[in-house]
């Protein structure tokens, strides 16, 4: 209890700096300023929208440079946008920030959008040279130089409890009528389809695997939260060079980067952090059984 009021308190905090900010955004404060610049899109109440925040909206739904000027793009935006403050105003005037689960909810969301520019800044500050990209892709001929797209036959169903059940009883299946009947006979929802795999999007290993494919093998991957057995009918070569390869080269690697991050930081988190009460146990425990699996 103690712990979930300290959350709270700090919740508040957080939410009355966001209030002072929000005043400030007023007819008295941030209005008055915008104005002086140029800068207001538009009016809800006491609220404004400031070309910053049109920026923001932009940026978030990943709308290009050269496309920010459209004027239904703008439309469409400008209406979410307005929506969003109307409702953000309505929120206020019902005191719904003073409701505990929407303070838990404020800071949280305030710990993951600084999370996230954290592992960003560490990432950019890394970013990868010319000398670099250019290894990187000598490196990984499977994604450039030696890319492929194979054709397959896939058979897709979604990941629950019994799934590795059913991919231990399918591990030796030469076919995908035999994965087929197998997963109806259990009441497994399926769909079987055709579909195309990129070698640049598989691990060097599974690529390594189909390469040296035999005609009746079957493979299996993870995709999200499904599961997918697939048979290769036919490949392709379709390299990647160019600008075209080391624009692609830059965005895998910092992926890779961003998940290196991220693995480092839950590592020191793990070290760093002191559970307490029954949470202790349950840590621990899992820690030995993660352990005993090494």
């Amino acid at each position: 209890m103690r712990s979930l009021s300290m959350r709270m308190y700090r919740a508040a905090i957080v939410v009355g700096c966001c209030g002072a900010l929000l005043a400030g955004c007023g007819k008295n404060g941030g209005e008055q300023a915008a104005v002086s610049k140029g800068q207001v899109v538009a009016r809800i109440g006491e609220q404004v929208i400031t070309t910053q925040e049109l920026e923001t909206e932009f940026r978030w739904a990943n709308v290009p440079l050269d496309r920010q000027k459209d004027p239904e793009i703008v439309r469409q935006v400008l209406r979410e946008l307005v929506a969003r403050k109307y409702l953000l105003q309505q929120a206020l005037a019902a005191k719904l920030d003073r409701e505990p689960s929407v303070l838990l909810d404020l800071l949280r969301s305030r710990e993951q959008v600084l999370e996230n520019a954290f592992l960003m800044r560490a990432v950019t500050s890394k970013a990868a040279g010319k000398a670099d990209v250019d290894y990187y892709i000598v490196s990984n001929p499977s994604k450039f130089a030696k890319r492929k797209l194979f054709s397959v036959e896939q058979v897709g169903f979604p990941l629950g409890p019994t799934a590795q059940s059913v991919i231990d009883a399918n591990k030796d299946a030469k076919s995908l009528d035999e994965i087929d009947q197998q997963l109806t006979s259990v009441g497994i929802p399926h769909g079987r389809q055709t579909g195309t795999l990129n070698s640049a999007d598989l691990s060097q290993d599974l690529y390594n695997t189909i390469e040296a494919k035999k005609a009746d093998d079957v493979f299996f991957i993870r995709a999200g939260q499904n599961g997918v057995f697939f048979k290769v009918k036919g490949e392709e070569t379709r390299p990647l060079e160019g600008d075209a390869a080391a624009n692609a080269a830059r965005q895998i690697m910092r992926a890779e980067a961003l998940k290196a991050e991220t693995g480092l930081a839950a590592y020191s988190a793990s070290l760093e952090a002191k559970y307490e009460g029954d949470y202790a146990k349950i840590m621990q425990s899992a820690e030995g059984s993660t352990a005993t699996k090494k």
